[in-house]
């Protein structure tokens, strides 16, 4: 299409041109030569006016209107968290220190969450409860989270606290009442020397009998026991740290 119109630009400027020409008929060939030549130039270098391409805004009333480029938003996707963690699966005892000889600084429930602060090798974390720091035991403990950044710690140097000092039997501590056939009535009363025990466990015959709260001082009981038969007892003093144990009493129906 270009080419058509170069063409017949071409053929008009001719055209134009031999209507003036002069006498001298080689310089008016000349000079129409060199009219169209001009002509042609002058086309060229004008572009061809063309459909407004969607990249081109159009120009109307002399104004070029404003296309706003759409913004895309992109939502950022949360980091996951990192933050370590232990969970237990039953009611855990979590502790000033790491083992039984500290005392319980609170209990954890099944499900429950806590931060951990800390690691004592091999199986001890260190968490913030809602009691304070602890020290819960591997053993129970589920971690997640980034627990290499967990620092590891040292534990307390020195256990808190001590075992309760052990009851003694006074003069005539135990009391008995034997009666046919085969039963005997039994009283054990016992001086309570401590102030730290959790409660006291009645043995009989080294077998569990009961389990007294603090500071409890006596306990009585009837039992099958023939003539000539022996029982003993044993009162033990107990806490979080120790137990204690009483003398045996020894006791034989006639």
């Amino acid at each position: 299409m270009k080419k058509s119109i170069f063409l017949n630009l071409l053929a008009g400027a001719l055209f134009l041109s031999s209507c003036n020409l002069p006498e001298d008929r080689a310089a008016s060939q000349e000079q129409v030569m060199t009219a169209a030549a001009m002509t042609v130039q002058s086309a060229l270098a004008s572009p061809l006016a063309g459909p407004t391409t969607a990249s081109t805004p159009a120009i109307v009333g002399g104004l070029t209107p404003i296309i706003e480029t759409p913004t895309i938003s992109v939502s950022e996707t949360p980091s996951s968290n990192s933050t370590p963690q232990a969970s237990v699966g039953d009611v855990v005892n979590c502790r000033s220190g790491p083992g039984k000889s500290y005392k319980v600084v609170t209990q954890l429930v099944a499900g429950q969450q806590v931060q951990i602060i800390g690691f004592l090798p091999p199986n001890y974390w260190i968490v913030s409860s809602q009691l304070g720091e602890c020290w819960l035991s591997g053993e129970f403990a589920t971690p997640s989270g980034n627990i290499a950044a967990v620092p590891t710690v040292t534990a307390p140097p020195t256990s808190e606290g001590a075992k309760p000092e052990a009851p003694t039997f006074p003069k005539n501590g135990w009391t008995f009442f034997c009666y046919g056939p085969g039963s005997a009535d039994i009283t054990l009363t016992w001086n309570d020397k401590a102030n730290n025990e959790s409660g006291f466990r009645i043995f009989r015959n080294s077998e569990l009998v009961i389990d007294l709260p603090a500071n409890s001082t006596n306990f009585a009981e009837t039992i099958a026991l023939n003539s000539g038969q022996t029982v003993t007892y044993q009162i033990i003093a107990y806490n979080e740290i120790g137990d204690s144990n009483s003398a045996t009493a020894k006791i034989t129906c006639p």
